[in-house]
């Protein structure tokens, strides 16, 4: 896997919700593998764990939904960028792209 998204969410936020309906769209559209974390799904959410708490040590500063994107998510990942919180579908596709170009 290279480039991905993971969207950290939770099934009771209105806004990870809203958002669902077209984030994996968009970061399919800019060529990005995407990954679905609800932290309500304990097996997924270990599994990508240890890149969720890289960025937020404490979760205090994430936002809902949080997408984070990373290089080799599945081994020795890295993290390029972030998009914290729901947007519209532009500023949410504007905003991806703009973490891509600064990478």
């Amino acid at each position: 896997m290279g480039r991905s998204v993971i969207k950290f969410s939770s099934e009771d936020c209105g806004i990870c919700h809203k958002m669902a309906f077209y984030d994996q769209k968009v970061a399919q559209e800019l060529g990005l593998d995407f990954i679905d974390v609800k932290m309500q799904d304990t097996a997924t959410y270990r599994q990508y764990r240890k890149i969720l708490l890289a960025q937020y040590p404490d979760k205090s500063e994430m936002g809902w939904p949080t997408y984070i994107v990373c290089d080799n998510p599945e081994g020795d990942f890295t993290i390029v960028g972030e998009v914290k919180g729901g947007h519209p579908k532009g500023e949410f596709r504007q905003r991806l792209q703009t973490v891509l170009a600064q990478a």
